[in-house]
């Protein structure tokens, strides 16, 4: 399929005329922000390759679970890798605006990547919330870990269904429904509170602070944008695309600007979703990796108060198993706890 730069006749017109006969100067504020985006990208890739190196230079036995990790690199890949594909090449996928003309800046490509990228997010929050919601017994934490990815799944049906029509109150219920997944994502963790003790407790604290952060900028910076723009919409009676138009014209139409009022609204989230949230998904890396050292930090009352044989995991050559009355033994055990020589 042959793709087509196609200059669209509206307000942006005269701007993008200006921007294509030029490349983005420096003395441009938004080639700072470029280059600012594009080195974060490069920091972020160069620690995933660290982390994949580090943890599969770890002896069999060592991490949580060798297939497992595996699963949770290979899901930051895809959201580490896809937010750099779009820190590189910014865009703007309803007003169909870009930084450079290239058919990769195209929407239909930028917005496929950014699907396959948050899914892969959202899974990643679902493994870790059903790892510590097993290890703790939290019913709470292990139904948000079942929600989340069919929340985040409809959500991108919206995204899509905006990005085809230019109707941008799908843009609002999307970020809505993301707003949604991480309430029950933050309940979860402030269920798993009291269950630990020491850093991990200060890991969870974290998380749910940056979690209330994201709602509250959610909900009175992003929603309400995208709000405006959808009122705004209405009331200049602009003409919605249908499906099939929508689909080629996310194809083969996309305007390079070079001007800072048209990126304005953009810029915060994007910084904030190519730097913070990508750290988000490489934490969760590390914090799925430590699950052996996870119960070193269990509470003692959750711990005295669990069922013999809740939980018995061997890490550095100990078996940990939860404490019984005296001269009674664990079930399934032919003797008492012993340490393991190594």
């Amino acid at each position: 399929m042959s793709l087509e730069w196609r200059a669209r006749s509206s307000s942006l017109s005269s701007s993008v005329s200006r921007s294509v006969s030029s490349s983005l100067a420096w003395s441009n504020p938004l080639a700072w922000w470029w280059a600012l985006l594009t080195m974060i990208s490069g920091a972020n890739i160069a620690a995933w390759f660290l982390m994949y190196r580090q943890f599969h230079e770890q002896p069999t036995g060592s991490l949580g679970s060798t297939s497992g990790i595996g699963l949770m690199l290979l899901l930051s890949a895809g959201y580490v890798f896809g937010c750099a594909f779009r820190s590189f090449l910014p865009r703007a996928d309803v007003q169909r605006i870009c930084l450079f003309d290239t058919w990769l800046s195209s929407v239909v490509v930028g917005r496929s990547v950014a699907t396959v990228a948050e899914i892969c997010f959202a899974a990643q929050w679902a493994i870790i919330l059903r790892q510590l919601g097993t290890m703790t017994g939290a019913d709470t934490t292990l139904n948000a870990a079942s929600v989340i990815v069919p929340l985040i799944i409809i959500a991108e049906c919206f995204s899509w269904y905006a990005v085809l029509t230019t109707n941008y109150l799908g843009n609002a219920i999307e970020n809505s429904i993301w707003a949604v997944a991480f309430f029950f994502v933050g309940t979860g963790l402030c269920r798993l509170l009291p269950e630990f003790d020491g850093a991990v407790r200060v890991v969870l604290a974290i998380a749910i602070i940056g979690i209330a952060g994201y709602l509250a900028f959610l909900m009175t910076v992003d929603v309400p944008m995208y709000l405006r723009r959808w009122r705004a919409g209405l009331a200049g009676g602009s003409k919605l695309l249908g499906p099939l138009e929508g689909l080629r014209d996310v194809s083969t139409r996309w305007v390079v600007t070079h001007d800072l009022a048209e990126w304005k609204d953009e810029i915060a989230w994007m910084s904030l979703y190519f730097s913070a949230a990508v750290w988000a998904s490489l934490a969760l890396c590390v914090l799925y990796s430590l699950e052996d050292h996870l119960p070193h930090y269990r509470t003692e009352v959750t711990v005295a108060s669990s069922p013999p044989g809740a939980f018995a995991v061997a890490s550095g050559g100990v078996l940990f198993l939860p404490p019984v009355r005296p001269g009674a033994r664990h079930p399934g055990t032919a003797a008492p706890s012993v340490v393991l020589d190594q």
